[in-house]
């Protein structure tokens, strides 16, 4: 399992700030969400987004997922 932090927005969507889910990859996790989480999808389908990190490390692309990831998904930072 992969532990999944999330932020903002998926954090509402949820009712949680950690979830722990079955996935392969980062395209496998977003799938995942879609299932448990049907009101996530437009927030993560609309382009640039949602943002994904994986071991405090940001991804933009399909990255693998191994057992011990943490994976943190959170909208853009924006600040003034």
């Amino acid at each position: 399992m992969v532990r999944v932090k999330l932020f903002a927005n998926f954090r509402e969507i949820a009712g949680q700030k950690e979830l722990e889910i079955e996935a392969k990859n980062i395209k496998e996790l977003v799938r995942r969400l879609f299932e448990k989480y049907p009101d996530m999808r437009p927030l993560l389908e609309k382009e640039g987004y949602a943002h994904f990190a994986v071991n405090g490390k940001l991804v933009f692309e399909n990255v693998d997922l191994k057992d011990s990831d943490t994976v943190a998904i959170f909208p853009p930072v924006s600040g003034g």
